[in-house]
């Protein structure tokens, strides 16, 4: 008996029609509960809420909202957090779900499409580079080798220091001397070879001044800034000419660290550069050529160079503009060194376990002035839950480390420069400027080592005065990393301490 064509049909669409349904259904449950926020306007979404900069926008939001709220991004959802406990739980408990990276223009411009250890999606390939990064690039053994190359860099800055002053008071600006070390301190653990200083020829200074350029550029167009990433159809015609920038730094950038691979390959074959990490992957890649390819090495050379130069600079000018704005803390750093250390000699790298105060002074630094305030963002592979809240998966999750480390429920005296506070057990732990979980930054011994050495030097070889009666301007640039607006050259001076003079390395 043949079948009526309505009927027919009619079982055709039923499954389609309840599968819809589902679906619909499914999302509408998916999309309830959320965490409150602002009414999103149409195809916008909040980008219009985005003002710069967005850690302060955010923590106002949160004032609103609480410290957990959502916006739209677009079409898509983004949940913020400003609470330790909801930290906590994405991180512990979430950790794995949280542990992708969301895709942007970027991405996949600069960061090899999304090939690089800090922007790869959680899997093998990250669990691959996180093991080379911890074993082969940042294991202690590692960090312990480089330790020379950390001693020179600071001997040099030292020494131009104190050429530059004399035994009197005169001004001096460092933000741009504290980059150079940093860049050159990184530059030659990553390559073996420094470009910053009075031994260089014009062309190493151009390759490097070019570099640095570019990443300012990067800088200012990072985070949540680009709105083609959330609204695709601006592609289209390249709103902003995002990409056609992204796409000129990515070139840049690129031949730039062909140069260092090229370079490195040289000296290899003469046997020379062997402590450079390039060389040490490059002997990697000659047992392993399917893996450790060029465009690995160039990634973790670029991420390597991105982590650990600006926010070591950045986070030696906060700690230095915090001891001139407050000299009864700069004094009692200078009594624990003198009492640990001596006049007789300066100190070291293996002091540092013996100066817990001046420890505490870059903890108090990193909690007021975080390098990455917002840190990187992580995307939810599937639905969870963060605070009571319903987070669906796909949703970008963003962390104020900066709202969190000014949080008077959470800290006493929370805007307050105090690192005595740090003194009290269990502190350190509320501090999260390094992140936490499987994503965390892999360099933050490397780097509270760096940083600990060069400002514990500055303070036993110089007296540091501000220039002016006017505490020290400490605004931030509207920047992904936390700069401050102004440099150092109008605000502070200082002079050589003569006991200390005497002891100053050799001249390079």
């Amino acid at each position: 008996m043949e079948m009526e064509p309505s009927l027919f049909y009619s079982l055709i669409l039923f499954p389609v029609f309840l599968y819809t349904t589902f679906k619909l259904l499914s999302k509408s449950r998916r999309l309830r509960n959320l965490p409150p926020g602002p009414t999103p306007l149409p195809i916008i979404g909040n980008l219009h809420h985005l003002k710069p900069p967005l850690h302060r926008a955010f923590h106002r939001m949160s004032q609103t909202y609480g410290p957990i709220f959502s916006l739209w991004f677009g079409s898509r959802l983004a949940v913020v957090v400003s609470s330790p406990s909801a930290f906590q739980e994405c991180f512990t408990k979430n950790d794995i779900v949280l542990a992708n990276r969301p895709r942007s223009l970027s991405g996949k411009y600069i960061f090899y499409n999304y090939t690089t250890v800090g922007s790869c999606s959680y899997g093998d390939h990250w669990r691959n580079l996180r093991r080379i990064t911890s074993l082969d690039v940042l294991s202690t053994q590692r960090t312990h080798s480089f330790a020379g190359i950390r001693k020179d860099e600071t001997d040099r800055l030292m020494t131009k220091l104190a050429k530059e002053t004399g035994s009197g008071f005169s001004e001096v600006e460092l933000s741009s001397i504290f980059h150079n070390m940093t860049y050159n301190n990184m530059m030659r653990m990553i390559s073996g070879k420094r470009y910053y200083g009075d031994d260089h020829d014009m062309k190493d200074l151009n390759e490097a001044k070019e570099f640095r350029d570019t990443v300012t550029e990067l800088l200012q167009m990072a985070g949540v800034s680009n709105k083609a990433d959330y609204i695709p159809f601006l592609r289209w015609f390249d709103f902003g000419n995002s990409q056609k920038k992204l796409k000129n730094i990515s070139n840049r950038f690129d031949d730039f660290l062909n140069k260092l691979i090229q370079e490195n390959r040289t000296r290899k074959q003469h046997e020379e550069g062997e402590n450079s990490m390039i060389h040490h992957l490059l002997n990697l890649q000659e047992s392993d050529p399917y893996y450790y390819t060029d465009q690995i090495i160039k990634g973790l050379a670029l991420a390597m160079l991105f982590a650990g130069t600006d926010s070591s600079a950045v986070t030696l000018e906060w700690s230095l503009c915090n001891l001139l704005n407050h000299p009864e803390v700069l004094n009692k750093a200078r009594e624990e060194i003198e009492t640990q250390i001596g006049e007789e000699r300066l100190l070291s790298e293996s002091d540092l376990p013996k100066l817990p105060y001046l420890r505490n002074i870059i903890l108090e630094s990193l909690r007021l002035y975080t390098p990455a305030p917002l840190l990187i963002p992580h995307v939810s592979s599937q639905d969870i839950t963060i605070g009571g809240f319903n987070v669906p998966k796909n949703t970008i999750v963003m962390i104020n480390a900066w709202g969190m480390h000014r949080d008077p429920t959470v800290w006493s005296d929370a805007t307050c420069f105090n690192p005595e506070r740090f003194e009290k057990e269990g502190e350190e732990k509320k501090l999260v400027a390094f992140g936490l979980g499987r994503r965390a930054c892999p360099g933050e011994a490397m780097a509270m080592h760096g940083v600990g050495f060069t400002l514990g030097l500055l303070i036993q070889c110089f007296d540091w005065k501000r220039v002016s009666e006017e505490p020290i301007d400490m605004r931030e640039r509207n920047w992904f990393t936390l700069s401050r607006s102004q440099t150092i050259f109008q605000q502070c001076g200082l002079c050589v301490k003569n006991e200390n003079a005497s002891a100053m390395p050799s001249s390079h």
